[in-house]
């Protein structure tokens, strides 16, 4: 058991609170939802975080999904240090994002790519894209999934929102919502009713092409192609959020599950996380005639200092380039393993639960049922999954502090790393259970 003294961290969080709200600069780090002290952390190395009190944890976040590779590579950190030799910022063309895009589009449906720094630039930019493009104005998405904090949508979004329980979009006039229709997740008649009322103002439908914000619900099989192809009947555009699963999933993407074996692709598809090699970088690409629209080629303007920095497209570029079939293929064994070993330690302690996963991502659920939607996600037993998440951490392990997160994986997950893993599960299991019925 990792004795896990806190004091520091608590040092800190009392220093960040009087001047930074909640005294964290993204939410769900504040570790509201399962409450504690959140754990400031250090630094990193493969598979181990190290906090500022000297604790070191396996860590189940990667940086939410980034750190494909682990922390602190040395062929990333190499080239990364060539990069800054050079320079940070021109405010220029350089190589390193016209080799990224090549990249990008050869390991997915795009033809070409427009580099931004959030995935929430991403998503907003597409959305824009989308109507420029089709001189509509609606926008459709489901519950549950998350595309960033645009103000249009925000609406019934998982991930933070979810996890503080923020009842709506407080600061988002209705005015910016009240042009996306929201709909429930893998309800085909609801996309049916939607399109054959609203068809001809629908700009675009847009999805996490597998919701992992509400922790990893996969698409069914053939919905992806469901979307693509209704959005095509009603000269909408399909837009694929793969901010998470881009790279993340498999080699190619969600896509490379689904819509490289069904025979379709997306009109637009966001990117994000991986491909930013861990720094703050992001993408939309898409359809050529549709791309084309974006400003100086066409009307649709869209811009950014920092978008294409050379040392964040370096970072993400050797990270992609060092992610072969050999990367997932471990990623993948080692997912399996700790899949079926959590299972099967919440199963010995008679704590009802479900573990989902797509590709390389997954995620365990506290409930008794398969989760399809935001509604039998928002069902589960958040207070069982804050018990197992302080006995993970006890036992040396860091988990994301909210039940709606997906887990991630990395290459550096050796032996070691899964043993540990593995050894704090049953203890973490049992916590559970702990007020079960009460």
């Amino acid at each position: 058991m990792n004795p896990a003294p806190t004091q520091q961290s608590a040092d800190l969080f009392q220093r960040a609170r009087t001047v930074t709200p909640g005294g964290v600069n993204s939410p769900v780090r504040a570790f509201s939802a399962v409450g504690g002290t959140p754990r400031f952390i250090r630094s990193a190395r493969g598979a181990w975080l190290t906090d500022v009190d000297g604790n070191d944890y396996v860590d189940l976040i990667c940086s939410w999904g980034p750190m494909l590779l682990g922390h602190a590579h040395p062929e990333v950190q190499a080239a990364v240090a060539e990069a800054v030799a050079r320079g940070t910022s021109y405010g220029t063309p350089t190589e390193p994002e016209v080799e990224l895009a090549e990249e990008i589009v050869a390991r997915t449906p795009v033809d070409t790519v427009r580099f931004v720094s959030s995935g929430t630039e991403a998503t907003m930019s597409a959305i824009r894209l989308a109507r420029g493009f089709t001189g509509r104005d609606l926008v459709v998405k489901f519950a549950g999934c998350y595309h960033g904090h645009v103000d249009a949508l925000l609406a019934e979004a998982g991930s933070g929102l979810a996890t503080l329980g923020v009842p709506g979009t407080p600061g988002v006039p209705d005015s910016a919502t009240a042009l996306t229709l929201v709909l429930p997740y893998h309800d085909r008649e609801a996309v049916s009713r939607a399109f054959a009322e609203h068809g001809d103002r629908i700009a675009c439908l847009i999805t996490e092409a597998a919701p992992g914000n509400m922790g990893v619900v996969p698409p069914e099989p053939g919905f992806n192609e469901f979307l693509a192809r209704t959005c095509a009947d009603h000269g909408a555009l399909f837009v694929s959020d793969e901010v998470m699963t881009g790279f993340r999933a498999s080699r190619h993407g969600q896509w490379g599950l689904d819509g490289a074996t069904e025979g379709w692709r997306p009109d637009l598809v966001t990117f994000g996380k991986v491909m930013g090699g861990g720094f703050p970088a992001a993408a939309f690409g898409g359809r050529a005639e549709v791309m084309a629209r974006l400003a100086p080629e066409g009307p649709v303007y869209q811009a950014g200092t920092l978008s294409g920095n050379p040392v964040a497209t370096t970072a993400g570029l050797t990270t992609l380039r060092l992610a072969d079939d050999g990367v997932y293929e471990h990623l993948t064994k080692v997912g399996e393993v700790i899949k079926e070993a959590a299972a099967s330690a919440l199963s010995a302690a008679g704590v009802p639960h479900v573990v989902q996963s797509t590709g390389t991502m997954f995620s365990v659920f506290f409930t008794d049922r398969p989760v399809r939607d935001f509604a039998g996600a928002a069902s589960q037993d958040t207070a069982a999954f804050a018990r197992f998440f302080h006995a993970m951490l006890e036992g040396g392990v860091y988990l994301p502090p909210s039940a709606y997160e997906a887990w991630f994986l990395s290459a550096a997950h050796d032996d070691r790393a899964v043993q540990t893993v593995l050894d704090a599960l049953p203890a973490a299991a049992r916590a559970a259970a702990e007020g079960a019925g009460r």
